[in-house]
């Protein structure tokens, strides 16, 4: 699945890992993001090719350093994030985030305590002048 506007596609499972170690622990060289995989951990050749996949994709860069290169990310663990719920809340809930919050409370995923914890700090943001009422958008 393509994201409309970077023109990125969505992570694989493995790809995610490797992106996951990266943003937990900033700028990795190959074997450094292999100690920190999962047992069974891949083989160093597949994590390399996998590395090099995503920076030609464009989700990591590199700076070289002695003989090796050290890579980092290019997208911001927030930004992909926020990316994948707008994706799962256009896809499936009709563009409706009361759509989507609903069903997190039709499931018991969210508990009455966390809506209200979640309206106060909308209403926070508000007030500060950091969010916009979506009726007025």
């Amino acid at each position: 699945m393509n994201d409309k506007s970077t023109g990125r596609k969505r992570l694989s499972p493995k790809e995610e890992a490797i992106m996951d170690c990266i943003w937990s622990h900033g700028p990795m060289f190959v074997r450094e993001i292999v100690d920190r995989l999962p047992e069974p951990r891949p083989h160093f050749n597949t994590v390399s090719t996998f590395v090099r996949g995503l920076e030609a994709k464009g989700w990591l860069g590199h700076e070289k350093i002695g003989n090796s290169y050290r890579y980092y990310s290019l997208v911001d663990a927030a930004e992909y994030r926020d990316r994948l719920l707008l994706g799962m809340v256009e896809r499936f809930f009709n563009r409706s985030y009361i759509g989507f919050v609903s069903s997190l409370v039709r499931e018991e995923k969210i508990s009455t305590d966390e809506l209200r914890e979640l309206i106060g700090t909308i209403e926070s943001q508000r007030k500060a002048g950091g969010g916009k009422d979506r009726k007025e958008e």
